[in-house]
């Protein structure tokens, strides 16, 4: 990539339109004759309808690409940085999400964006779309809906459930600590640890970090109002809307610390994921903290603190959500290659273990590629990564009893290689053919 500075928003705004969204769909079956529609459709595609009614829904995973295929459903209640924009102003995020699937975890996708924002209906529609699809990904909706959704549709639903505001934040914030903790000599039972931010993600990393060993006790969550402790004025209002900030509340602080700035005094690991920056955490609150500080600023597109600010005020290891800086903590290493797990053995649920597997396997990759104080995750371009995280989750799957298909460690990797590596195949042969066009301005980036 070249070093010359980019306006990513205004090249973006232009090839979005010049492009006309990002994704299509494909055929994967041979058309070489007319006689073919014969067998794809009628008469001929009605036997498989048949098999599929009599042998029931599973079925329609042999016959459909349905076993392939996600929904990446949105309301557009809380998109990126931008909030509250609708499902028309979020479908941009979905068909990149789905981008992302495809290219990088060999998933098909589909965005679907919701004029519609009560969670009971939210559900029902979900519910009713099952059949068409092997998975659902819910995005971009906003808190606590979003944990009330995903518990739910979890319970009714027969195919894997996610939500990647959640999990997959996560999971790559667990993967990162586990390797940050490596190469500073400390062990998470032992260490201080501040969410800053109390939303989809960090309720979900607080989860994550209980299960790896972090105890509560050590653990300050932070919101808007400022540290959550069991006294807080609003705590009764917590308990009724919003349980699983309750839940945190009472488990965490002991001490009741009230001030933000004294959550930071003697802290070893801060993880925020409230809102765009600069200034949101200050460089005093950083110094504060103890010797070889961890910190990761994950909002997105301006991280709370900028990681140079983080460095001078002692912080050792600082990552964002960004790929221009080191440390890049980005879920899209998490869900391709969750997903491409789950699909390769047809997982009826998905499941914490399963995440959690995913986590550590990521960490695993990067501490067997070397991890320092600026890579303690994998980048995206690392496909190896994808195929050892997707064969953990797949095992993780068969030995939880959730899988449709049990299949033998070989048989997965050989699977799952090939799909993931089908599509950069793919992808080549269409740039070469001028199938995909390069513009000018996309040229211009290259080295």
């Amino acid at each position: 990539m070249s070093q010359v500075k980019v306006d990513w928003a205004a090249l973006a705004e232009k090839l979005h339109k010049l492009y006309g969204g990002k994704i299509e769909t494909v055929a994967k079956v041979p058309v070489t004759r007319f006689d073919d529609f014969n067998i794809w459709y009628t008469p001929g595609v009605a036997e498989p309808c048949r098999r599929i009614q009599r042998a029931g829904e599973d079925a329609s995973f042999d016959y459909t690409w349905r076993w392939n295929t996600v929904a990446v459903i949105s309301d557009g209640t809380r998109v990126l940085g931008l909030g509250n924009i609708g499902p028309a102003a979020g479908l941009p995020v979905m068909e990149g999400k789905c981008l992302l699937f495809k290219y990088l975890g060999g998933v098909d996708c589909f965005p679907i964006v919701i004029r519609e924002r009560d969670p009971e209906k939210l559900i029902y529609i979900i519910k009713a779309l099952e059949p068409s699809f092997g998975g659902v990904n819910l995005e971009d909706i906003e808190s606590p809906k979003c944990f009330y959704m995903l518990e739910k549709l979890g319970e009714i639903l027969d195919v894997p459930v996610w939500h990647d505001d959640q999990q997959g934040t996560a999971l790559v914030s667990l993967a990162g600590l586990i390797n940050a903790l490596k190469v500073v000599g400390k062990k998470i039972d032992q260490v201080k640890i501040v969410l800053f931010g109390a939303g989809a993600a960090n309720i979900c990393t607080y989860r994550y970090l209980k299960v790896a060993g972090a105890k509560p006790e050590n653990m300050i969550v932070i919101d808007s109002k400022g540290p959550l402790y069991r006294e807080r004025g609003d705590i009764e209002d917590m308990k009724k809307e919003n349980p699983w900030k309750y839940r945190i509340a009472m488990e965490t602080n002991p001490e009741g610390v009230r001030d933000v700035s004294k959550a930071f005094v003697g802290a070893d690991v801060v993880i925020a994921a409230s809102k765009p920056g600069p200034g949101v955490i200050k460089k005093e609150w950083i110094a504060s903290m103890n010797k070889d500080a961890i910190v990761f600023a994950e909002a997105n597109p301006i991280p709370e603190i900028w990681p140079w600010e983080a460095k001078e005020a002692g912080a050792r290891i600082v990552a964002t959500g960004r790929g221009d800086f080191p440390n890049q903590i980005n879920n899209s290493l998490g869900f391709p290659a969750v997903f491409r797990g789950v699909f390769t053995v047809r997982a009826r649920k998905m499941t914490d273990e399963m995440f959690l597997a995913a986590a550590y396997a990521i960490a695993k990759y990067a501490e067997e590629t070397g991890i320092h104080e600026e890579r303690i995750v994998p980048r995206m371009e690392e496909a190896e990564m994808y195929v050892k995280e997707a064969m953990a989750v797949a095992e993780k799957a068969i030995e939880l009893g959730y899988a449709r298909r049990k299949l033998s460690r070989s048989e997965l990797e050989l699977e799952i290689r090939e799909m993931i590596e089908r599509p950069k195949k793919e992808m080549e042969l269409f740039v070469k053919a001028g199938l995909i066009q390069l513009y000018r301005e996309y040229k211009e980036l290259k080295p």
